[in-house]
């Protein structure tokens, strides 16, 4: 008997960039750390990028003791406090030396869980000191950057700021696919048709607001980025669930706007326990849920591949 061949889509998703979205609250960075347990498990090479210039916590809910020196000094510094990373919206141009090889970066950077997992962070504006200006360089780190790993593609899972204002800075042009987190809130089915809505404007060829910029070479270089977007959908992730009723309100919900959700995580208290001592995020029971949601995008992107062939 021949051998089993191998699944020619296996880890079709290793290399892309996969942004995580929500409001305040939602659960978005515990969902970050359940796909990154999931997709290492299943085989890919995982890296998570912390962009989320306010929160703190990740590291540990990853396993990591220590968190890493964030990559806003190994890039300069942001333009408000003297350095050289500006922020997207008045600066469209592409992050210089944007591509990193994790195996050349300085270890101070990164971290890595007893999964192999890789930890890093954009930046954070509490460690430059009251007046040091908007977040603005930290999006535009976490837009450009790529990460690479000898004969290893690298799937990365960006853990944005809580809202909305990150798409609007166009981070969301250079990912892959986007996941928003719902929780039972109205607002959070609000971002959630929000995101709808840009992915459609941006694959209609809806151009960005420029005309701030003085520099038509800098109009060109934005419109540029949207016209040549990768960005191919987004997954609805319903989070913090406590009953059926629950669950079929919001599902009622998204589909007035024709959102399918992907998945549902229910209101699980160890895992707040868990944010609230610093601990690791060991969790069984969403994990399930969290393995179908990552079969889902891997279907969507198998489908994308044979509609773009």
């Amino acid at each position: 008997m021949n051998e089993t061949q191998p699944d020619p889509h296996r880890h079709i998703l290793a290399g892309m960039r996969i942004g995580i979205f929500g409001k305040g609250g939602s659960g978005k960075s515990t969902v970050v750390v359940l796909l990154a347990n999931a997709f290492q498990n299943r085989g890919y090479e995982v890296c998570v990028l912390d962009a989320d210039s306010t929160n703190i916590g990740l590291a540990h809910a990853l396993g990591i003791e220590y968190s890493p020196k964030p990559l806003m000094a190994y890039f300069g510094g942001m333009v408000f406090s003297g350095g050289r990373v500006t922020c997207p919206v008045d600066d469209p141009t592409t992050l210089a030396n944007n591509e990193i090889s994790l195996d050349e970066l300085p270890k101070q950077f990164y971290g890595q869980s007893g999964l192999g997992i890789t930890h890093l962070i954009a930046g954070k504006i509490s460690d430059l000191g009251p007046g040091a200006g908007c977040d603005g360089p930290v999006s535009k780190i976490a837009r450009d950057i790529r990460f690479s790993k000898p004969g290893k593609a690298v799937l990365t899972l960006v853990d944005f700021k809580a809202g909305f204002e990150e798409v609007a800075r166009g981070v969301i042009t250079s990912l892959d696919w986007a996941i928003v987190i719902v929780d039972p809130t109205k607002a959070a089915v609000e971002m959630a048709v929000d995101m709808k809505n840009t992915i459609y404007q941006i694959k209609e060829g809806k151009l960005p607001a420029t005309r701030h910029l003085e520099s038509l070479d800098l109009v060109a270089i934005a419109n540029n980025q949207f016209m040549t977007a990768r960005i191919k959908g987004a997954f609805y992730l319903l989070n913090k669930i406590v009953n059926l009723e629950m669950e079929s309100y919001l599902r009622e919900r998204l589909m007035e706007y024709d959102l399918e959700p992907s998945g549902v995580i229910h209101e699980d208290p160890s895992i707040s326990t868990a944010w609230l001592l610093g601990k690791p995020l060991v969790v069984i029971q969403p994990q399930a849920e969290i393995v179908r949601v990552i079969e889902k995008l891997e279907n969507a992107e198998i489908q994308s591949s044979r509609s773009q062939a």
